[in-house]
């Protein structure tokens, strides 16, 4: 989606407010001992009083409201039995659309005490997000997010899931530009246009490469086998730099 008139910008920041609600509110709620289903009824509910429609539910049939993924699956976890315990590292990614806007949103939240080279993987992947962020405006190279984070996460001894990408988005969950790279690639010679809504969501990981689907068909998992983190904002590019929408308030 090409952003061209305030009333676009707003109706989009309505939905990037309502999934940044939502995902932050499913955090805070989260207690050792709760199932992931537990936790996806709580952002369903969310939703329902915004008037907003998960997006991976009414598009793609994904069984639940929300992708709830847990330690070893770094995406597209399914709500289900699973019991959150602590010392888990769970990602939530809450996309959802309202009034035909769409916006997606994604964090990795640590459940109690962890593993020190988890919560700096935790840290360094926000930072991962936030670097890509400031390469967004107008008539800048696409490129330039992954050249970006792929330095930071290079120079501090990071690997980056290369088959999960950065995507368009506004109008429907997943839409051009596809496959936006968050790790440095060649070739790709494409600009950010002025007002193009776009996501930036890299999964930074302490030695995964790919990313991986097992028998659910939904659950992704890092092989080779490596804890992996993911944050992720809706982002409009503008002449001044990005503005981001999934922002709670």
């Amino acid at each position: 989606m090409t952003i061209t008139n305030d009333d676009e910008l707003n109706g989009l920041k309505e939905v990037g407010r309502i999934v940044a609600n939502t995902m932050h509110r499913m955090a805070k709620a989260i207690e050792p001992g709760m199932t992931t289903r537990e936790l996806d009824d709580i952002g369903r509910t969310l939703l329902d009083l915004e008037g907003a429609v998960s997006a991976p539910q009414a598009i793609y049939d994904f069984p639940g409201a929300t992708c709830i993924s847990v330690n070893e699956e770094i995406a597209h976890g399914i709500p289900g039995d699973r019991i959150i315990q602590v010392g888990d590292l769970v990602n939530i990614d809450v996309s959802a659309s309202k009034n035909g806007f769409f916006a997606d949103n994604g964090a990795t939240f640590n459940v109690g005490k962890v593993k020190p080279s988890l919560e700096r993987l935790c840290k360094d992947g926000k930072r991962a997000m936030e670097i890509g962020i400031r390469q967004v405006g107008s008539n800048r190279p696409l490129a330039g997010i992954g050249k970006a984070i792929g330095r930071f996460a290079s120079d501090r001894g990071y690997t980056l899931i290369r088959n999960l990408a950065s995507h368009g988005v506004g109008l429907s969950l997943h839409e051009y530009p596809t496959e936006i790279a968050t790790w440095p690639t060649r070739g790709d010679k494409r600009r950010i246009n002025k007002g193009l809504v776009l996501t930036v969501e890299p999964f930074l990981s302490s030695g995964g490469i790919w990313a991986t689907e097992r028998e659910d068909q939904w659950t992704l998992y890092s092989e080779p086998a490596a804890p992996v983190v993911q944050y992720e904002h809706t982002i409009v590019a503008t002449d001044r730099g990005p503005i981001t929408v999934t922002l709670p308030g």
